[in-house]
């Protein structure tokens, strides 16, 4: 059995559906990061079969509303003192900047590298996102990075 230790103030990404943790890893830039990550890999889960968790001993800023566009299941756990302080239950978020890319070539966003990218929640069971400029709708999948 592999065994991670605790970390004592920081925080634990879980429920990630098998295969994104990667996705969540790079968009976070944990790569490029002074403090101790732990990325698992297909661990066991009742929940959903097999899943990715992301534990980071330390506490920074995390853009909750992406984690939710990624995967609206997933649990963020914030650990201080070795205890779960707060748990935090994602959503996909109504409205996103500079996340999704418009896909329409003749959207003034595709012209005018200034406008930053607006998108609404067009369709929460389909996770589609209306753009604000050109109506175009695109996919939550449609990530900037």
């Amino acid at each position: 059995m592999l065994n991670i230790d605790k970390i004592r103030n920081g925080i634990v990404i879980d429920h990630i559906k098998a295969g994104q943790g990667i996705r969540i890893f790079n968009w976070l830039g944990l790569d490029k990061t002074s403090n101790t990550v732990a990325f698992v890999v297909n661990a066991s889960s009742r929940r959903l079969g097999r899943k990715d968790i992301i534990k980071i001993d330390s506490t920074i800023d995390i853009n909750f509303d992406i984690l939710g566009l990624i995967d609206p299941q997933i649990t963020v756990n914030v650990i201080k003192n070795e205890r779960i302080t707060e748990k935090i239950n994602l959503k996909l978020p109504e409205m996103v900047e500079n996340v999704i890319l418009c896909k329409n070539p003749r959207c003034i966003t595709s012209t005018e590298k200034y406008i930053p990218h607006i998108f609404r929640l067009e369709n929460p069971n389909e996770r589609t996102y209306r753009c604000e400029y050109c109506d175009d709708i695109c996919s939550a999948g449609d990530f900037t990075r």
